[in-house]
């Protein structure tokens, strides 16, 4: 099998999850993409939930599968959120923010009682920042003083753009792309980072993960905390 469909045997997996009148939260990015035509799918056969998402991108494609949505002003509380991420380490700590939406990502999973978590075999890592940049949400006005700040880290930050224009979140905010050369403690450098003045959020996501489903070579993993 190929990664396409190592996702979606991920991605399958934790759509079997979901139960009549859950409140659930959806992913950003291109496997959570995936999990959400199986949703629709469920929802179609006679599933009832209702879905909070975590990106205006992902709430289009929803509302166009005809999923029902909900807020979190009106469903405060989320029973179970399916998304993906760009590294995984071993004890479930994660990168996420490849689509720029970790903010809304990270409320949403904080409000959740699970986080079910789906990938492919290639995005587990022994240590997080050994491929991906950790993302970090900064305010136009402050992102040269927060790169700077964030560079005292020992990171190297790249404005994100789009074009030949910065990347403009959903929230109106740029996007940092925070290189590392390895992360060997998650929990104290998302702290940091979220200390630097200007500063959102950060795509460290530190023990959220309830469940993370990997497809490896046609098979399904379970990894849980």
């Amino acid at each position: 099998m190929n990664v396409a469909e190592d996702k979606e045997l991920a991605a399958i997996a934790a759509v079997s999850l979901l139960q009549d009148g859950m409140v659930v939260g959806l992913g950003t990015g291109s496997t959570a993409e995936i999990a959400l035509r199986h949703i629709a799918l469920r929802v179609k056969e006679g599933l009832r939930i209702r879905g909070v998402p975590t990106s205006k991108a992902t709430e289009a494609l929803a509302a166009g599968l005809r999923i029902p949505l909900t807020t979190l002003d009106a469903s405060p509380v989320v029973d179970m959120t399916i998304d993906g991420a760009d590294e995984v380490d071993p004890r479930l700590n994660l990168i996420k923010g490849g689509g720029g939406a970790h903010f809304r990502e990270k409320v949403v999973a904080r409000a959740s009682k699970s986080e079910v978590i789906i990938v492919d075999g290639g995005k587990l890592v022994k240590r997080l920042g050994e491929r991906f940049a950790v993302p970090v949400e900064v305010h136009p006005f402050a992102w040269r003083v927060a790169a700077t700040a964030l560079t005292e880290l020992g990171c190297v930050p790249v404005l994100r753009e789009k074009g030949t224009a910065p990347f403009v979140t959903d929230n109106g905010y740029h996007i940092l792309d925070c290189k590392f050369d390895g992360i060997d403690d998650p929990a104290a450098l998302e702290k940091e980072i979220n200390n630097t003045p200007g500063v959102l959020e950060n795509g460290l996501f530190v023990g959220l993960a309830s469940l993370v489903l990997v497809g490896d070579g046609g098979q399904l993993r379970r990894l849980e905390p």
